[in-house]
């Protein structure tokens, strides 16, 4: 695909400076740009790599002079991150999946397809699935009964969506992603020592050996519109009621959402984070990677958890956390640099304990 300057510009709500009929086939950072390449300087920092590079046309920062940077023209944008969005979705022709049916797929009859959706090699739909309008299933997915998967969804390669399992419009689903496995949920006939170090927090008193029974999954997954999913992350089922997530909510790969758990609207969860089940998150809740949170607690609207903050217990709302266990982050900071302090603290002590007992009738 070949984009004029003027043309990314005006998808991106943005100004051009320069030769606006600049032909551009890609982006590419400043030191790798070549002619047909814009480069990506939305830093002063990148100056250096123009020079190196031999692109024609870049997005610069507020204030730059692209007639010195040697550029033929350029485009200023108010928010550059915020504009890499709109650029890269020009430019990302997505998967390619051939319009129609793949001769390979194999529907249940009992299906229905939307208008303009698209099917390709070896998928399989069962009973009674419904696929949206203009709806993407790529090569090698499994589609249970009953599912319901809304307009203009995208699914990747290797996807395995569970039976009764809902999907908003303009969902995407990536590689290896497991939407609506069985719960985790497994009981023992008298209480369990797990049980007993739930009460005693501790001590797991004298439980009799016994096996664990499963408890079955009746409730399903229900996911919101525009929901993105990474690879390999798996959401399971409801015991009796369904998993949740809420509408404009992002996971990354290989995150792990609970049975029963429910998460709010425009929520982001980054890599491995792990919900227990019957967990409920608010609105806009954000996870750095491999945050962990607790079963049957609650996580209030626009709480921030950092990277490997493990939470235990409810968090109220705005809440920023830190820290194993979950802390205030100022609070885990000031931890920190008092646990940096303890060697030496320890030394001084030291020191005393040997004035103290040097000192006559110390004995």
């Amino acid at each position: 695909m070949t984009f004029t300057l003027d043309q990314i510009a005006t998808a991106l709500g943005a100004r051009v400076e320069g030769d606006g009929s600049l032909p551009i086939v890609r982006a590419a950072e400043p030191a790798e740009a070549g002619p047909d390449a814009l480069a990506l300087a939305m830093n002063p920092k990148y100056a250096d790599g123009l020079a190196r590079g031999r692109a024609r046309a870049a997005i610069l920062w507020d204030g730059a002079d692209w007639r010195a940077l040697g550029l033929e023209a350029a485009i200023f944008v108010p928010r550059p991150r915020y504009a890499m969005s709109g650029l890269t979705r020009l430019m990302d022709p997505g998967p390619e999946i051939a319009p129609g049916i793949h001769p390979s797929a194999v529907i249940d009859p009992s299906a229905r397809i939307g208008a303009g959706a698209a099917i390709g090699p070896l998928v399989v739909i069962g009973p009674r699935a419904v696929v949206g309008p203009r709806a993407r299933i790529a090569a090698q997915t499994v589609i249970a009964e009953d599912v319901l998967i809304g307009a203009d969804a995208l699914i990747h390669a290797g996807v395995r969506i569970g039976a009764r399992v809902i999907l908003g419009e303009r969902v995407i689903i990536q590689p290896g992603a497991v939407i609506g496995a069985d719960g985790f949920s497994f009981v023992t006939p008298e209480k369990s020592a797990v049980e007993t170090v739930r009460e005693t927090l501790g001590d797991a008193g004298g439980a009799a050996a016994q096996s664990w029974t499963r408890i079955h999954s009746l409730g399903a997954v229900s996911i919101g519109d525009d929901v993105e999913i990474g690879a390999n992350t798996c959401i399971d089922r409801g015991t009796i009621r369904d998993t949740r997530i809420g509408s404009g909510t992002k996971l990354d790969n290989l995150v792990h959402v609970g049975h029963n758990v429910e998460i709010g609207r425009d929520c982001l969860l980054c890599g491995q984070v792990g919900i227990a089940g019957s967990s409920r998150i608010g609105d806009r809740v954000v996870f750095a990677g491999q945050v962990g949170v607790n079963d049957n607690i609650f996580v209030g609207d626009d709480v921030i958890a950092g990277g490997a903050t493990k939470i235990f217990t409810n968090a109220p709302k705005g809440r920023v956390l830190l820290g194993y266990p979950a802390m205030r982050m100022e609070t885990h900071v000031e931890v920190y640099k008092a646990l940096r302090r303890l060697p030496r603290l320890f030394a001084q002590v030291a020191e005393l304990q040997k004035s103290v007992s040097k000192r006559p009738g110390s004995d």
